[in-house]
């Protein structure tokens, strides 16, 4: 049996290894802590539980993590299954390592009943989302490590589904963390009990062949130390046989046995500089022949999660392939300990300088000050902050737009369970239909089979497409009669916003030509899809103007309508003053500028007349005026043109395309402030290929200072394009 004494020699050793400036003494109360409320428990083998977080507490100071991490470590099991709580460990250690607690606390309590495939991308998106502070993702990481290393204490059934757990959850996050060397342990250590014969027969044929292995690989090592300390590059060589899962992943995916397999052996150079990597490739292959094929350069293009590494197969004297990896020390250890390589290198070490750390930026958010204290507490993760993870109270998991009220989440369940939605419990606690919901909420829907259904306000409360379809479906089945009626009211009170008679829709000859354009074989239908939201009263009215318009010039309605198009007689020119443009031959009409192309003073300018909404002004090359040559449309065209020595501004946008960099934003602001220009609104995007797109919505006066606008930003570094909006 494991004991105390034993595990704690080993943490305090891997401490001073690993963090030799950890505070011991909050260490050392840490551990009396942790003991004296885990007196009692045991452990499934028998020995005493806290053995447990002792070991916890030596992987997470093997990876180099803080004071903080190490406590949190120690106390990890506290809250879940002894008397302490958050508010005790708050005061006697930190708030922090309390945080931390409860954030390792929250986690461990997701239990996962099933693990259904389209079920485990949203667990991994969702320990990301819950987790402020990365570290406790990582503490969690090595929770699950030392779970795994005494798993054979565990029933074969729980062997089996911690194991799949551990594959396709903690496995995936510490790779998507860049913990290479976690998640090699955590794979095979899984696999021996997810395919106990495969793994054992691998293990068998690497352990029957190590001897001839370690010679080789020794012979290897040899070659390359004294050709490198030939030529003055100083570095550690280590060689190894890849990891089994490695190894058992391969052969299943290419159909191969070991015998055909490429790079069983992998070699690791690690030399001081960049430029000695590349130099020891070099000398590498004119030792070694190497592989067409087979060398990858993740030092200039570094992986997704930032590791970076030189990778080559060549083939040794004995015709054996083998692979060699190049790096530096500091590549290295992100190579084995990924986000937490930061905590080796955090005293002294600036992280805001250099490249090193730019893969840190990428995964965290928050990174305000360049001190690494104050790093350490703001460092966030926030991958998917426009995703909300959620629980049904049988542990399925449940991805919401954030934002998303338990509306959404009913409705994301089944349609019936929104239907007959009474109300919600939201971590069992009775909530309103608005509440937003957040990471890790679990959530159970009251329903009654006597409830009368959705309400129309839901609409505007939920989030999600899916929930808005499913709520406007269940109208248009249950409600027609009384959509019938709200549709009606709605479509005649446009019609009487656009001065259209409605005695127009009792035309005989003019309902078919109508309804056809609609797409609808009645107006009771029309009425009845406005009514549910199917389509908006405008937008079918705009669908059917054009010929009630016609119907009206050509004399085929009651002489009493023709007077809805008084608006397009001959009048005098009209001075739109407030607006600061002229409209030929409209008096007293309202003016509004277009939003797809804002011209401002000095475009070449046209008018549309609306119905209801007065001239919208477009540039003439806006794609929208191409209808001015449509004889369909031809006489709502009319000529406009600027007043004057107008000195108002106007609002316009434009469209900025760049390669992606920091301080982008930064600069593109800085231009409009020196010309004292008030920005409205900007928005970017990100597009392939390292570029991204800003729309900038500002205020100007004329043509002039708008081409000033264009010239200067086309200057800042970085910047493709510049060109003016159109929708």
């Amino acid at each position: 049996m494991e004991s105390f004494e034993a595990h704690y020699d080993s943490m305090m050793k891997a401490i001073r290894q690993y963090v030799p400036s950890a505070d011991l003494d909050k260490i050392n109360r840490a551990v009396q802590y942790a003991s004296s409320k885990h007196e009692g428990q045991k452990r499934k083998d028998g020995s005493p539980y806290i053995i447990h977080p002792l070991a916890v507490a030596e992987i997470v100071a093997e990876i180099g993590l803080d004071t903080d991490a190490i406590v949190a470590a120690l106390l990890h099991d506290c809250i879940e299954d002894t008397s302490a709580s958050f508010d005790e460990i708050s005061t006697l250690f930190s708030p922090t390592v309390a945080e931390l607690v409860e954030g390792v606390t929250k986690l461990t309590r997701v239990e996962f009943s099933t693990l259904e495939e389209q079920q485990v991308e949203n667990l991994r998106k969702m320990f990301m989302a819950m987790s402020k502070d990365i570290r406790v993702v990582l503490i969690k990481i090595c929770d699950r490590l030392h779970n795994q290393r005494t798993m054979e204490f565990q029933t074969k059934e729980k062997q089996i589904l911690k194991s799949r757990e551990t594959m396709d959850i903690y496995a995936p996050l510490a790779h998507r963390l860049g913990m290479q060397k976690l998640k090699w342990e955590l794979e095979d250590l899984s696999l021996q009990y997810l395919d106990p014969d495969g793994y054992h027969e691998l293990v068998d044929y690497l352990n029957a062949h190590r001897e001839e292995a370690e010679r080789f690989m020794e012979e290897i090592k040899d070659s390359i130390s004294s050709k490198l300390r030939e030529v003055g590059i100083p570095c550690s060589i280590s060689g190894r046989i890849k990891h089994v899962y490695s190894i058992y992943r391969k052969m299943k995916t290419q159909g191969k046995t070991l015998d055909e397999l490429y790079d069983l052996y992998a070699f690791r150079v690690i030399v001081d500089t960049i430029s000695n990597c590349y130099n020891v490739l070099g000398h590498i292959h004119e030792m070694f022949k190497p592989v067409p094929g087979r060398f990858k350069d993740y030092i200039s293009t570094p992986k997704p999660n930032m590791y970076q590494s030189l990778h080559t197969t060549v083939i040794g004297g004995q015709g054996i392939p083998f692979e060699v990896q190049i790096r530096t020390r500091q590549m290295h250890e992100t190579a084995e300990y990924g986000v937490a390589a930061h905590w080796k290198y955090k005293e002294g070490v600036d992280p805001g300088d250099g490249k090193e750390f730019d893969w840190i930026r990428r995964l965290l958010e928050d990174q305000q000050e360049n001190d690494p204290e104050d790093y350490l507490h703001s460092l966030k993760v926030d991958l998917f902050d426009d995703e909300v993870f959620v629980f049904t109270p049988k542990g399925r998991v449940i991805s919401l737009p954030a934002g998303s009220t338990p509306i959404d989440f009913a409705y994301a369940i089944h349609s019936g369970v929104g239907n007959t939605m009474i109300g919600a419990k939201i971590n069992n606690r009775i909530a309103g239909y608005d509440v937003q919901l957040h990471n890790g909420d679990i959530v159970e829907i009251l329903t009654s089979k006597s409830a009368k259904g959705p309400s129309r306000d839901w609409l505007t409360i939920c989030k999600s497409n899916q929930a808005r379809s499913k709520i406007k479906q269940w109208f248009k089945k249950e409600k027609r009669e009384e959509n019938i009626v709200r549709g009606k009211a709605s479509f005649e009170g446009e019609m009487r916003r656009s001065n259209l008679s409605l005695s127009l829709l009792q035309d005989e000859e003019l309902q078919p030509q109508l309804l056809k354009k609609l797409s609808f074989e009645s107006f009771d239908d029309l009425y009845a899809a406005i009514g549910y939201g199917g389509i908006t009263a405008v937008k079918a009215l705009g669908k059917i103007r054009e010929d009630l318009l016609r119907a009206t010039r050509t004399g085929q309605t009651d002489s009493e309508t023709g007077k809805i198009l008084e608006i397009a007689k001959p009048k005098a020119r009209s001075h739109g003053d407030d607006a600061g443009v002229i409209v030929e031959d409209i008096d007293n009409c309202m003016i509004k500028f277009s939003r797809c192309c804002t011209p401002v003073p000095g475009d070449d300018i046209i008018g549309f007349i609306t119905k209801g909404y007065g001239v919208s002004i477009h540039r003439r090359d806006c794609p929208n005026a191409r209808g001015a040559n449509d004889p369909d449309t031809a006489a709502r065209w009319v000529n406009v043109s600027w007043i004057s020595g107008e000195e108002r501004p106007f609002a316009t946008t434009l469209e900025v395309l760049a390669t992606d960099r920091d301080r982008l934003l930064l600069d593109i602001a800085a231009v409009l402030t020196s010309m004292q220009i008030r920005m409205k609104e900007i928005f970017g995007k990100d597009l392939p290929g390292g570029r991204c797109q800003f729309t900038v919505t500002f205020d100007v006066k004329n043509l002039s200072e708008l081409t000033v606008v264009m010239t200067k930003l086309r200057a800042i570094d970085g910047v493709e394009a510049v060109n003016r909006g159109q929708n």
